[in-house]
């Protein structure tokens, strides 16, 4: 795995080339990654290379079709590539599937994913517990992620099912992070929310990011994260390209 040394500040805010002590690994890695669908006379993705570090906001931009659901769902080890890798903190999508998928959080586009029936903290528990979460740590996580995404209004909503798109929203994105992952993975998060609510979505991703994670956000333009993303790429023809 690539290693990057970054040198500490001196004193006097001068950066001393001769203090690089600190290595810093990527925390996810497209290590040449294709994906052919079978059948499909072309890949749908084709060499992928990219190595994100904590603290960076990535996003990803394309026309739709273009391969940016694909490449969310491989980052997240549901797809497996035709080939090549992919390794989250060293571990591999697939033969350490279980390490590797509980360090992603994963947010589909779409409104997937909700149980009609359960209430929104019925909906957190059960992902803590599906994260196998330690219960010591389980009910910090859930109070910070109602925080985050403004939840505390929904609390007492006794269905999902009766929530606005924009409520729902809300809460498949709490859903992503409520087991702390190292990675988020977001396909059009800002999906059926307001202007508050996409507002709400680049401050949690700047905190996320600030607390050492790393991002990757999909979506037709890349404009929504906008001076906020590090690092901007579009997929042209199968391939991801720094734009």
């Amino acid at each position: 795995m690539t290693s990057y040394a970054t040198s500490s500040p001196r004193a006097d805010g001068q950066s001393d080339v001769s203090r690089l002590t600190k290595v810093v690994a990527p925390r996810l890695v497209f290590e040449t990654v294709t994906k052919t669908w079978r059948g499909a006379p072309t890949p749908v993705l084709d060499s992928v290379e990219l190595a994100l570090e904590p603290g960076v906001l990535a996003a990803v931009t394309g026309r739709n079709g273009a391969g940016k659901t694909t490449l969310l769902r491989i980052a997240s080890g549901l797809i497996t590539p035709t080939s090549g890798r992919m390794l989250l903190e060293g571990f591999d999508s697939v033969k350490d599937r279980r390490e590797y998928q509980r360090r992603v959080g994963f947010v589909s586009a779409g409104y997937g994913g909700l149980y009609a029936r359960l209430s929104v903290r019925e909906h957190l528990d059960l992902a803590s517990k599906l994260a196998l979460m330690p219960r010591r740590a389980t009910k910090h996580a859930i109070e910070m992620v109602i925080e985050r995404f403004q939840l505390e209004p929904l609390i007492g909503a006794e269905r999902v099912d009766r929530l606005s798109m924009g409520q729902r929203q809300r809460v498949r994105l709490a859903l992503g992070f409520v087991h702390d992952p190292r990675v988020a993975l977001l396909d059009e998060p800002w999906n059926s929310l307001d202007p508050e609510g996409k507002e709400m979505v680049l401050a949690a991703l700047t905190s996320f990011a600030s607390a050492g994670g790393a991002a990757i956000c999909c979506s037709p333009t890349g404009e929504e994260l906008g001076e906020r993303a590090d690092m901007l790429y579009g997929i042209d023809r199968a391939r991801l390209v720094r734009l």
